[in-house]
């Protein structure tokens, strides 16, 4: 419009000079053309603006009438203080309809609500909210002005939740959960031991008053019941009855203990308990795991077994030894058929390596020299509490180019390596994981109770926890593949050294195969004062050590606990020191702890009573057995490491 009325006016200013008459009507034109330009302009503008309120009017009160009705519960809070600033009416009606004053709060009509997770960005409230017997999951934001920030403070910030109602889907899961199917599998630990040397009538009598006390626990559990062995039981039932039964911490381990045979044994029960499968069939192979656990933990106890993790119960009382010769002959020649199908074999022990370590790969190497196989030990030459008894085999032909260090074993390994792991069954305590995971083939050879960590899929697994030290096992094995000559002066003493150390000199997990074993390598030329000069330390340990001893403190009575408090302790001087510790008069039990070097606390545990340090430090992520037991703590204080520990005790006295 302007352009042609800016050429009009050209047009009339140039009919001007040749008519000014024209010049003056077209210049006229132009003027009301002008004014009706700018009265159109403005009717324009105000319908432009009508409309706009119209509808903005319309939107706000949309949005309005929306909010009001809202079919869901709404409330907007400020996030400072959780203080109530609006709800619709449904909300209110949630709590009996009566709406609150303006300075209620929203965590007092729902006790324990917090409004941190929507200032941790999150759009849903973690579980949920019950009121009455409605159960609601709330979703939500954070309303704020284009231009703050949430990082400046929540101080006027307002919080708006929509609140679902869930109750009938939450029952459903629930209802689902509690249905799901638990296996169950009860052993009886000692049943040929029960049964030895008793009157066929005795031994239906036993075997009924164990039917009875397993039967009426089971009572009430609504579950199926079989016994599908001699010695062994099922019980199918849903997950509802599980908590109750963990609560009561598995009461009939207990109740079975009062069934004693003629002959003075106690009966004992391990328990298996196979939750979380996707089938009947998976929930059985895991309640197998969990009993394979007990049994390899001493029996006498209950695990269970979930998807991803194991849980312990019960397990404080004496081992009750069960193996038999039997196993020790099948697995000497199952042992040899994985020698003979071998290229060569790698013997590798636990971080640190000991006496029992090496005396029992020696032990290893005297079956492999046998079997005319090429054998090394695996160990390093840097880090372990060994270093006499190393030097001493060192110095005998038959292990001039026997010893390995962990790199150079990776670099030798092919793929029919034969890797014997001894006196550890869990991977993170191996002399080299690296090495663990390069060899496809594994033998098992342990005497510690297994931990929820363990080195799964191994070819051979010789595992005896009622085994004072692996030593004594490989004593069993010698006897049935070696011949008299077959074993060194050397390696004999190697082997009764371990099991010197690991028994505290025949005073602690001392059985009557303990002293079958030391007769044997003593028949093979093992020399007693040969073997106490592995044992013997220098001058500055001794002193190391009665620093430590004079930090003891008497803790529950029965408890010795030393703490290193500067410096780092060394680990053998420290377990010397937990050994000494059980010298003193009404102890039963001994921790020393110290501080490493990378952040850490070390805890090295002995005990001689009641008092299981096993069950003690595997809360703190360490194992062991019931008499001898380690842990290390990492990204830990050493103060507070000691607290842990005191809680683990003060939980293991009390339950």
């Amino acid at each position: 419009m302007r352009l042609c009325l800016l050429i009009m006016a050209a047009f009339a200013v140039a009919t001007f000079f040749f008519n000014e008459m024209l010049a003056a009507i077209e210049g006229g034109v132009i003027v009301v053309l002008v004014i009706y330009s700018v009265l159109a302009a403005r009717h324009r503008n105000k319908q432009l603006v009508e409309y706009i309120e119209s509808v903005t009017y319309n939107a706000e009160s949309a949005k309005n009438n929306t909010l009001m009705n809202f079919p869901l519960p709404i409330v907007v809070f400020k996030l400072s203080d959780n203080r109530i600033i609006w709800g619709n009416q449904i909300f209110f009606d949630l709590f009996g309809g009566q709406q609150p004053s303006f300075e209620a709060e929203l965590k007092d009509m729902v006790p324990g609500f917090s409004s941190k997770w929507l200032l941790e960005g999150k759009k849903q409230y973690p579980g949920l909210v019950q009121v009455g017997d409605r159960k609601y999951q709330l979703h939500g934001n954070i309303i704020r002005a284009r231009n703050e920030d949430i990082s400046e403070g929540a101080r006027d910030f307002m919080g708006i939740t929509y609140w679902v109602d869930v109750t009938e889907f939450d029952n459903i899961k629930a209802e689902y959960e509690a249905s799901r199917p638990v296996s169950i599998i009860f052993i009886i630990d000692n049943y040929d031991e029960l049964m030895k040397n008793v009157p066929d009538r005795t031994k239906v009598e036993l075997r009924g008053h164990i039917d009875d006390l397993i039967s009426q626990w089971c009572d009430g559990k609504n579950g199926f019941l079989r016994r599908y062995d001699r010695d062994r039981y099922v019980l199918i039932m849903e997950s509802r009855y599980l908590r109750d039964i963990t609560e009561k911490k598995f009461d009939i381990l207990e109740s079975i203990r009062s069934i004693v045979s003629p002959t003075g044994i106690q009966a004992t029960l391990s328990i298996g308990v196979g939750k979380e499968g996707g089938s009947f069939d998976e929930n059985f192979a895991f309640a197998n795991l969990a009993v394979e656990m007990a049994l390899s933990r001493g029996g006498d106890q209950a695990v269970i077994k979930g998807r991803f993790n194991f849980e312990f119960f019960g397990g404080k009382n004496v081992e009750v030894e069960t193996r038999s010769k039997v196993k020790s002959r099948v697995t000497a020649n199952a042992l040899a058929e994985l020698m003979r199908a071998s290229s060569q074999v790698f013997v590798m022990g636990h971080k640190l390596s000991d006496l029992d370590s090496i005396g029992a790969a020696a032990g290893v190497v005297c079956i492999a020299r046998k079997l005319d196989k090429p054998a090394n030990i695996i160990v390093d030459p840097n880090k372990n509490a060994a270093g006499v008894l190393i030097e001493t085999l060192k110095a005998t032909p038959e292990y001039k180019n026997a010893f390995l260090s962990p790199d150079e074993a990776i670099v030798k390994a092919d793929s029919r390596t034969l890797l014997v792991v001894v006196d550890t069954n869990r991977p993170e305590q191996v002399e080299s994981e690296s090495l663990l995971e390069a060899c496809n083939r594994v033998a098992v050879i342990d005497h510690h109770r297994r931990a929820a960590s363990y080195i799964q899929n191994a070819a051979l697994a010789f595992h005896e926890p009622y085994a004072s030290s692996v030593c004594e096992l490989m004593s069993e094995l010698l006897q049935e593949l070696t011949e008299s000559g077959d074993l060194t002066r050397a390696e004999a003493e190697a082997m009764l050294s371990g099991i010197v150390l690991d028994t505290k000199y025949f005073t602690i997990r001392t059985g009557e195969r303990t002293f079958d074993a030391a007769a044997f390598f003593r028949r093979m030329g093992a020399d007693t004062s040969e073997v106490k000069k592995y044992l013997q330390s220098d001058l500055d340990s001794n002193i190391e050590k009665y620093a430590i001893l004079q930090s003891v403190h008497i803790y529950r009575d029965n408890i010795a606990i030393a703490v290193k408090e500067e410096g780092e302790a060394n680990r053998v001087v420290a377990a010397q020191a937990a050994d000494d510790l059980l010298n003193i008069s009404g102890v039963e039990a001994s921790f020393v702890a110290y501080a490493t070097a990378d952040g850490g606390v070390t805890i090295s545990a002995r005990s001689i009573g009641e008092v299981n340090v096993q069950l003690i430090l595997e809360k703190l992520g360490g194992g062991g057995n019931k008499s001898s037991a380690g842990a290390q703590v990492k990204d830990i204080t050493l103060r507070d490491a000691v607290n842990t520990l005191c809680a683990a005790i003060d939980e293991f006295l009390d339950t």
